[in-house]
């Protein structure tokens, strides 16, 4: 088989393709494979019986200043760092002024709203602006999933106040 390399083309035969094309064909293809396997086992974490994820401060109805340090409670279940499937365990994802819960059958997005703590941390501090603001916990499995059923805590409201 004749081939020329010019210029990062392949001639083969008189057909002109791109390496580079080529040669990310070769990654894109395995991952996702890879994703579609992770996506078929995500999200079967079941909760235990009586778990409870909290808000331990600041208290619903609080006035504060910020920055504010939000404190995450959890009973009944563990946590663990995302990534990791450990039975029994998940971890925080604050949902901040959310108005509806995002899809319970879906990895919870990630934005300045879904504030995720994959790294098993139970506490953060935020900037906040200046008003009223809703505050939620949600537990997530090892993929970001909420569990089943989903383990959610109370809202709590709090306003801050400016300095």
């Amino acid at each position: 088989m004749k081939y020329l390399s010019i210029n990062r083309l392949l001639v083969i035969k008189g057909k002109v393709m791109k390496m580079k094309v080529m040669n990310t064909l070769k990654l894109v293809i395995p991952t996702l494979y890879l994703s579609m396997s992770l996506l078929v086992f995500a999200g079967n974490s079941s909760t235990v019986e009586g778990a409870k994820v909290y808000i331990l401060s600041p208290a619903d109805g609080a006035i504060v200043t910020s920055p504010v340090t939000v404190r995450f409670g959890l009973s009944g279940m563990g946590v663990a760092p995302a990534g990791v499937n450990r039975e029994n365990t998940g971890h925080h994802h604050l949902l901040i002024d959310v108005e509806t819960l995002p899809d319970m059958s879906r990895s919870i997005p990630s934005d300045k709203n879904h504030r995720h703590f994959g790294g098993g941390q139970t506490e953060v501090i935020l900037d906040l602006a200046p008003g009223k603001h809703r505050l939620q916990l949600l537990l997530g499995d090892y993929s970001h999933i909420p569990h089943n059923p989903p383990v959610l805590s109370k809202a709590v409201e709090i306003t801050v106040k400016k300095d």
